[in-house]
Protein backbone atom coordinates (compact mmCIF):
# COMPACT_ATOMS: atom_id res chain seq x y z
CA UNK A 1 0.00 0.00 0.00
CA UNK A 2 1.45 3.49 -1.00
CA UNK A 3 1.98 5.76 1.75
CA UNK A 4 0.48 9.37 1.87
CA UNK A 5 2.72 11.90 -0.03
CA UNK A 6 3.96 15.24 1.09
CA UNK A 7 3.18 17.84 -2.17
CA UNK A 8 4.73 20.83 -3.00
CA UNK A 9 2.93 23.36 -5.82
CA UNK A 10 5.03 25.75 -7.72
CA UNK A 11 2.81 28.31 -7.64
CA UNK A 12 2.01 32.15 -8.67
CA UNK A 13 2.07 31.63 -12.33
CA UNK A 14 -0.91 33.29 -12.38
CA UNK A 15 -1.87 33.38 -8.40
CA UNK A 16 -5.11 32.81 -9.07
CA UNK A 17 -4.66 29.19 -10.99
CA UNK A 18 -2.60 28.55 -7.71
CA UNK A 19 -5.84 29.26 -5.79
CA UNK A 20 -7.79 26.69 -7.71
CA UNK A 21 -5.36 24.10 -7.11
CA UNK A 22 -5.52 24.72 -3.48
CA UNK A 23 -9.02 24.82 -2.77
CA UNK A 24 -9.88 21.87 -5.58
CA UNK A 25 -6.63 19.54 -4.05
CA UNK A 26 -7.94 20.58 -0.43
CA UNK A 27 -11.73 19.17 -1.32
CA UNK A 28 -10.64 16.26 -2.77
CA UNK A 29 -8.01 14.72 -0.02
CA UNK A 30 -10.97 16.22 2.78
CA UNK A 31 -13.45 13.60 1.26
CA UNK A 32 -11.15 10.53 2.31
CA UNK A 33 -11.07 11.88 5.48
CA UNK A 34 -7.01 12.43 5.62
CA UNK A 35 -4.54 15.61 6.12
CA UNK A 36 -3.22 17.00 3.49
CA UNK A 37 0.36 17.63 3.66
CA UNK A 38 1.22 20.89 1.17
CA UNK A 39 3.75 23.15 0.88
CA UNK A 40 3.40 25.75 -2.15
CA UNK A 41 6.09 27.95 -3.15
CA UNK A 42 6.00 31.17 -5.53
CA UNK A 43 7.32 31.72 -8.92
CA UNK A 44 6.61 34.66 -10.75
CA UNK A 45 4.45 35.19 -13.54
CA UNK A 46 6.16 37.68 -15.58
CA UNK A 47 9.76 35.52 -15.81
CA UNK A 48 7.62 32.98 -17.18
CA UNK A 49 5.84 34.76 -19.89
CA UNK A 50 9.42 35.91 -21.05
CA UNK A 51 10.58 32.25 -21.07
CA UNK A 52 8.01 30.60 -22.84
CA UNK A 53 7.26 33.23 -25.24
CA UNK A 54 10.82 33.09 -26.46
CA UNK A 55 10.76 28.93 -25.71
CA UNK A 56 13.84 29.62 -23.27
CA UNK A 57 13.08 26.03 -21.87
CA UNK A 58 16.86 25.50 -20.05
CA UNK A 59 16.41 29.07 -18.92
CA UNK A 60 12.70 28.43 -17.20
CA UNK A 61 13.90 25.09 -15.53
CA UNK A 62 17.05 26.97 -13.58
CA UNK A 63 14.28 29.38 -12.47
CA UNK A 64 12.17 26.57 -10.88
CA UNK A 65 15.35 24.40 -9.58
CA UNK A 66 15.56 26.14 -6.86
CA UNK A 67 12.46 26.57 -5.77
CA UNK A 68 12.13 22.80 -6.19
CA UNK A 69 15.27 22.66 -3.76
CA UNK A 70 13.12 24.64 -1.22
CA UNK A 71 10.25 22.26 -1.45
CA UNK A 72 12.65 19.34 -0.67
CA UNK A 73 13.81 20.70 1.92
CA UNK A 74 10.61 21.92 3.40
CA UNK A 75 9.64 17.78 3.32
CA UNK A 76 8.07 17.79 -0.31
CA UNK A 77 8.50 14.10 -1.84
CA UNK A 78 7.17 15.15 -5.20
CA UNK A 79 6.31 18.55 -6.96
CA UNK A 80 3.83 19.85 -9.75
CA UNK A 81 3.65 22.88 -11.59
CA UNK A 82 0.38 24.65 -11.49
CA UNK A 83 0.43 25.88 -14.77
CA UNK A 84 -0.02 23.99 -18.59
CA UNK A 85 1.62 26.63 -20.17
CA UNK A 86 4.39 26.15 -17.07
CA UNK A 87 5.10 22.77 -18.38
CA UNK A 88 6.78 23.57 -21.80
CA UNK A 89 9.96 23.03 -20.32
CA UNK A 90 8.89 19.75 -18.33
CA UNK A 91 11.93 17.56 -19.50
CA UNK A 92 14.34 20.35 -18.42
CA UNK A 93 13.02 21.04 -15.36
CA UNK A 94 13.04 17.17 -14.36
CA UNK A 95 17.02 16.92 -14.95
CA UNK A 96 17.29 19.48 -12.58
CA UNK A 97 14.90 18.64 -9.80
CA UNK A 98 15.65 16.61 -6.41
CA UNK A 99 12.01 15.85 -6.58
CA UNK A 100 10.08 13.45 -8.73
CA UNK A 101 7.59 15.97 -10.93
CA UNK A 102 3.84 14.97 -11.37
CA UNK A 103 2.95 15.58 -15.05
CA UNK A 104 -0.17 17.95 -15.65
CA UNK A 105 -0.14 16.84 -18.88
CA UNK A 106 0.73 12.79 -18.74
CA UNK A 107 -2.62 12.10 -18.17
CA UNK A 108 -4.72 13.67 -20.13
CA UNK A 109 -4.64 11.35 -22.85
CA UNK A 110 -5.52 8.42 -20.89
CA UNK A 111 -8.64 10.51 -19.26
CA UNK A 112 -9.97 11.24 -22.60
CA UNK A 113 -9.48 7.50 -24.25
CA UNK A 114 -10.86 6.33 -20.83
CA UNK A 115 -14.20 8.45 -21.83
CA UNK A 116 -13.87 7.72 -25.16
CA UNK A 117 -13.59 11.31 -26.63
CA UNK A 118 -11.73 11.02 -30.28
CA UNK A 119 -11.21 15.06 -30.72
CA UNK A 120 -10.73 17.67 -28.59
CA UNK A 121 -10.27 21.48 -28.90
CA UNK A 122 -7.55 23.52 -27.05
CA UNK A 123 -7.96 26.60 -25.20
CA UNK A 124 -4.81 27.96 -23.51
CA UNK A 125 -1.57 29.83 -23.82
CA UNK A 126 -0.15 30.40 -27.52
CA UNK A 127 2.25 27.54 -27.04
CA UNK A 128 -0.31 24.80 -25.31
CA UNK A 129 -2.57 25.72 -28.67
CA UNK A 130 0.18 26.09 -31.33
CA UNK A 131 2.07 22.36 -30.19
CA UNK A 132 -0.95 20.88 -29.69
CA UNK A 133 -0.71 19.95 -26.02
CA UNK A 134 3.32 19.39 -26.52
CA UNK A 135 2.56 17.11 -28.97
CA UNK A 136 1.80 14.43 -26.13
CA UNK A 137 -1.97 13.52 -27.10
CA UNK A 138 -1.74 9.93 -28.73
CA UNK A 139 -4.63 8.68 -28.69
CA UNK A 140 -7.07 11.95 -28.89
CA UNK A 141 -6.59 14.02 -31.66
CA UNK A 142 -6.21 17.94 -30.32
CA UNK A 143 -7.78 20.67 -32.30
CA UNK A 144 -6.72 24.85 -32.16
CA UNK A 145 -7.67 27.65 -33.50
CA UNK A 146 -5.18 28.03 -35.60
CA UNK A 147 -6.11 31.46 -37.17
CA UNK A 148 -6.81 32.40 -33.67
CA UNK A 149 -3.94 31.46 -31.83
CA UNK A 150 -2.62 34.79 -31.12
CA UNK A 151 -5.36 36.49 -30.42
CA UNK A 152 -6.68 33.66 -27.72
CA UNK A 153 -3.42 33.26 -26.19
CA UNK A 154 -2.88 37.22 -25.52
CA UNK A 155 -6.20 37.19 -24.14
CA UNK A 156 -5.63 34.12 -21.73
CA UNK A 157 -2.25 36.07 -20.89
CA UNK A 158 -3.53 39.26 -19.83
CA UNK A 159 -6.30 37.10 -17.77
CA UNK A 160 -3.48 35.22 -15.65
CA UNK A 161 -1.72 38.02 -15.17
CA UNK A 162 -4.91 40.27 -13.59
CA UNK A 163 -6.47 37.18 -11.98
CA UNK A 164 -9.77 37.91 -13.06
CA UNK A 165 -12.05 37.73 -16.25
CA UNK A 166 -13.94 40.08 -17.67
CA UNK A 167 -17.27 40.03 -18.85
CA UNK A 168 -15.60 40.87 -22.71
CA UNK A 169 -13.06 37.87 -22.13
CA UNK A 170 -15.41 35.29 -21.14
CA UNK A 171 -17.58 36.17 -23.97
CA UNK A 172 -14.55 35.76 -26.49
CA UNK A 173 -13.85 32.47 -24.81
CA UNK A 174 -17.34 30.97 -24.50
CA UNK A 175 -17.53 31.84 -28.14
CA UNK A 176 -14.23 30.06 -29.13
CA UNK A 177 -15.20 27.18 -27.60
CA UNK A 178 -18.68 26.79 -29.34
CA UNK A 179 -16.02 27.39 -32.83
CA UNK A 180 -13.73 24.60 -31.75
CA UNK A 181 -16.99 22.33 -30.87
CA UNK A 182 -18.13 23.40 -34.84
CA UNK A 183 -14.69 22.10 -35.76
CA UNK A 184 -14.72 18.80 -34.87
CA UNK A 185 -14.14 18.85 -31.54
CA UNK A 186 -15.82 16.66 -28.88
CA UNK A 187 -15.06 18.21 -26.07
CA UNK A 188 -13.20 22.04 -24.69
CA UNK A 189 -10.17 21.36 -22.64
CA UNK A 190 -9.51 24.26 -20.17
CA UNK A 191 -5.35 23.75 -21.30
CA UNK A 192 -4.69 26.84 -19.07
CA UNK A 193 -5.40 26.84 -15.52
CA UNK A 194 -6.44 30.00 -15.08
CA UNK A 195 -9.48 29.45 -17.44
CA UNK A 196 -11.65 28.80 -14.45
CA UNK A 197 -12.45 32.47 -14.08
CA UNK A 198 -13.78 32.46 -17.82
CA UNK A 199 -15.93 29.06 -17.38
CA UNK A 200 -16.70 28.23 -13.51
CA UNK A 201 -20.52 29.04 -12.86
CA UNK A 202 -21.22 29.40 -17.06
CA UNK A 203 -23.50 27.10 -18.98
CA UNK A 204 -21.69 27.43 -22.70
CA UNK A 205 -23.92 24.29 -24.14
CA UNK A 206 -20.93 21.91 -24.58
CA UNK A 207 -18.57 19.58 -23.00
CA UNK A 208 -16.20 21.12 -21.01
CA UNK A 209 -12.59 19.34 -19.26
CA UNK A 210 -11.03 21.07 -17.21
CA UNK A 211 -7.07 19.78 -17.02
CA UNK A 212 -6.86 21.17 -13.95
CA UNK A 213 -9.39 18.60 -11.87
CA UNK A 214 -7.43 15.69 -13.75
CA UNK A 215 -4.01 17.01 -12.59
CA UNK A 216 -5.43 17.70 -9.15
CA UNK A 217 -6.84 14.22 -8.79
CA UNK A 218 -3.46 12.95 -9.53
CA UNK A 219 -2.29 14.98 -6.72
CA UNK A 220 -5.24 13.87 -4.14
CA UNK A 221 -4.45 9.92 -4.91
CA UNK A 222 -0.45 10.42 -4.26
CA UNK A 223 -1.65 12.84 -1.31
CA UNK A 224 -3.48 10.00 0.28
CA UNK A 225 -1.87 7.26 -0.33
CA UNK A 226 -4.49 5.78 -3.22
CA UNK A 227 -1.18 5.76 -5.91
CA UNK A 228 2.55 5.75 -5.97
CA UNK A 229 4.48 7.61 -8.36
Amino acid sequence: MPRPLHIGLIGGIGPAATVVYYQRLCAAVAKSGQPLALTIVQADIQTLIRTNLADLRQEQAEVYAPLLHRLKAAGCDCAAITSLGGHFCFAETEALSPLPLVSAVAPLDAYFAAQSIRSVGLLGTRVVMRTRLYGQLQQTEALALDDRIDEIGQLYQDLAVAGACSAEARATFLEAGRQLIDSGAEAVVLAGTDLNLAFDGTAPGYPVIDALDIHVARLADLATGRADL
